[in-house]
């Protein structure tokens, strides 16, 4: 097995004897080690196989800034997920969950909780996705000693949800990319930016996006917490993101009828933020 690419000290991509992509991780794993070089076999801790192209380049981004200890813990769901789901799963979910769960410490840690406005109908249509991501937060707790609600598990069972999207009718499809689409240029016109497409915050924020369309076509009702004091947090906190959340709420009124909630205003506050935060500082 020889290195193609190394991540960092701990993570490689390299071709086994199968001419396969695979991520192998250890620790010390590619210390001062090149591509072409040899994987030293003994200390291979994780394997998994790569089968979609451009997957290994996403994570190479994502690990320029995300331990890979949430890999490790990813790759521990994904293979629990494997063996309980009917389906097969994307290999994006790698990074997708990876990124969703460095995310979701670094909020637990500046005290940030958000309620999850989808979870009844998560536990409602989602029931077997939901209970995979239950046993998600247990071996979130073993590795991390985090104990997330059942708010987070059903951010996870989105996830996994996430793989069969493509499978939507091509109705739907239009009405969620024109949707998401014109959204995004929302975003580009207030803050006047092109927006980093090859960013792990825009994908974060695209996936966002498509669940949020999809809810809409799908006539999916919400029940949420209006959490009136995270609210008002996050407006005084991130003003810019905020008045672009309040034009797209405004934009979705006028264009579809629809009333978004309180809390959809707190995720597109959240997300807004985290993909044009770059720009802001600079």
């Amino acid at each position: 097995m020889k290195i193609k690419k190394v991540f960092n000290n701990n993570v490689v991509i390299a071709n086994n004897e199968e001419n396969q992509e695979v991520v192998v991780m250890g620790r010390g794993l590619a210390f001062q080690k090149k591509a072409g070089e040899p994987v030293d076999t003994s200390k291979i801790e994780k394997t998994f196989v790569l089968e979609k192209k451009g997957v290994s380049d996403k994570l190479a981004k994502l690990l320029n800034d995300t331990s890979e200890r949430y890999l490790n813990i990813s790759s521990k769901i994904l293979d629990y997920a494997k063996s309980r789901l009917p389906y097969k799963l994307d290999d994006h979910l790698y990074v997708a969950l990876t990124d969703h769960i460095s995310f979701a410490i670094s909020r637990h840690e500046q005290g940030i909780q958000l309620k999850n406005p989808l979870l009844w109908e998560i536990r409602k249509h989602y029931k077997l996705e939901f209970q995979v991501a239950l046993k998600a937060l247990s071996i979130i707790q073993e590795e991390t000693g985090i104990l997330f609600g059942e708010d987070e598990a059903g951010s996870i069972a989105l996830h996994l949800v996430n793989s069969q999207l493509s499978g939507e009718n091509m109705a739907e499809a239009i009405q969620v990319t024109e949707m998401v689409n014109n959204i995004l240029n929302i975003v580009k016109y207030h803050f006047g930016m092109e927006l980093d497409e090859s960013s792990i915050n825009y994908e974060r924020f695209l996936t966002h996006l498509r669940f949020f369309a999809m809810r809409y076509v799908r006539k999916e009702r919400v029940i949420a917490s209006e959490d009136h004091f995270l609210y008002e947090q996050l407006k005084q906190k991130y003003p810019d993101a905020f008045s672009c959340s309040e034009k797209i709420k405004v934009y979705l009124e006028k264009s579809y009828k629809w009333e978004i909630s309180t809390d959809e205003v707190i995720y597109l506050t959240l997300h807004i933020h985290r993909v044009t935060q770059r720009y802001q500082q600079s």
